[in-house]
């Protein structure tokens, strides 16, 4: 997911602002256009980035979007001072990564944090520390259903709820193999949820899991086959997905399947990595509002990364999420009382009351709530691959499962429905 930068994110995108109006500049925190120089606040981030991949975008755009807020004044005049720690996918660096944040520099929350690892290996040591994560790219069930971690990504499990749904109910799905890694809180964790939705709509399921350390696709395929499936789940990064497609290819299998996945397949370097083969045949969830919705958060993302990242950082579904989590742990400080904001349990305190901020990168409202788990997005959209690229095929639309049911009951606590 980190193949395309801002000219190919933005091609046909007309960047017209607020009320219509074209903006040059982005519009961040108190947008005063004044550097902030007061005591700074610490805020940290931490993302994996080594084999088996790079979760870097979320902490990209986070920094990118806190650096616009310190050019705008700050948090009430105090700049952020966001600091990211590089778990490598290794535990014992994972629990360095938080100890060193938390511990040493005394950061009053963290925000845009992506990996398989830290939120594993760190998930207790948040709520001993009583330190909020506003995490961007979750992938495994701690980061959503432990108390001290919230995301804005939605991660595999509702996403593939949501492809998994559209299939049952447009494609005619009746049997659903789900290829997933064999890692206990991702692969089987998440196509559970798909296989019980098929189940308790009349339909079957199964998964075929990949060992992480050496994933042999062939094989995955070939037991989703056989299972009797009529809809391929791949349940898989965006690299293991095409080469799950490549491998059908090679045999043929096209037209004698539904190919449905997840959000991580949703890059605009997938069509052309996929070719003319897989024109109008690949069905693709998105988390977050596709690149082709032109609303005025997807606007100002661009304008942020275009002015305060790297022209390397990716702009993409993870950068999105990092730019969500930054906004609105800004938006919930700058409501705060300027005294309270060194004081981290208050600052935690605060992040829980968190309750109906909207934007137009997310189908529902964000909320945070003082849960033992929290998903609060869980809604999105379908596209296919169409012509080169994506084409929208369900607009926002909720997944359909008990798993969210009492998120559901508190969405209805706070009056969010």
């Amino acid at each position: 997911m980190r193949n395309f930068k801002t000219l190919a994110f933005a091609a046909g995108i007309s960047f017209v602002g607020f009320a219509g109006q074209a903006f040059a500049d982005p519009v961040c925190g108190m947008n005063t256009g004044e550097a902030a120089s007061g005591a700074p606040i610490i805020v940290g981030g931490i993302h994996g980035n080594a084999a088996p991949g790079d979760f870097s975008a979320s902490t990209d755009a986070a920094k990118a979007y806190f650096d616009c807020v310190n050019a705008n004044g700050g948090i009430n005049g105090r700049p952020i001072d966001y600091r990211v720690e590089n778990d490598q996918w290794n535990p014992e660096l994972a629990a360095q990564a938080a100890a060193k944040l938390v511990d040493d520099a005394g950061a009053v929350a963290l925000v845009g944090n992506g990996s398989f690892m830290e939120m594993a290996v760190n998930s207790q040591t948040y709520v001993d520390k009583d330190i909020m994560v506003m995490a961007s790219a979750c992938a495994i069930s701690e980061c959503f259903e432990t108390p001290n971690i919230v995301s804005t990504n939605q991660g595999p499990l509702p996403s593939n709820l949501g492809a998994t749904q559209y299939a049952q109910e447009e494609l005619g799905a009746t049997n659903v193999a789900c290829i997933g890694l064999n890692i206990p809180n991702n692969g089987p964790w998440s196509c559970k949820e798909s296989i019980s939705l098929m189940e308790a709509r009349g339909g079957a399921g199964s998964m075929a899991l990949l060992n992480p350390g050496a994933p042999d696709v062939n094989s995955a395929l070939l037991e989703a086959i056989a299972s009797g499936a009529d809809t391929i789940l791949m349940n898989l990064p965006a690299g293991l997905a095409i080469a799950v497609l490549k491998a059908a290819e090679e045999q043929d299998l096209r037209d004698a399947y539904n190919w449905i996945a997840p959000t991580p397949l949703y890059d605009l370097s997938v069509p052309a990595a996929l070719g003319d083969y897989w024109d109008g045949a690949v069905y693709v969830n998105a988390e977050l509002a596709p690149f082709s919705v032109n609303g005025p958060d997807a606007q100002n993302f661009l304008k942020v990364m275009d002015e305060f990242a790297q022209p390397d950082d990716p702009r993409d579904t993870f950068a999105q999420s990092g730019y969500l989590s930054a906004t609105y742990f800004v938006k919930r400080m700058l409501e705060m009382d300027p005294a309270d904001m060194d004081d981290r349990a208050k600052v935690s305190d605060a992040i829980r009351s968190i309750s109906g901020y909207t934007s137009d990168l997310m189908c529902g409202p964000y909320y945070v709530g003082d849960a033992e788990f929290h998903m609060p997005n869980h809604a999105g959209y379908m596209t296919k691959i169409v012509d080169g690229g994506f084409e929208i095929i369900r607009e926002c639309y909720e997944y359909d499962s008990a798993y969210f049911a009492p998120h559901i009951a508190i969405e209805k606590d706070l009056g969010l429905r």
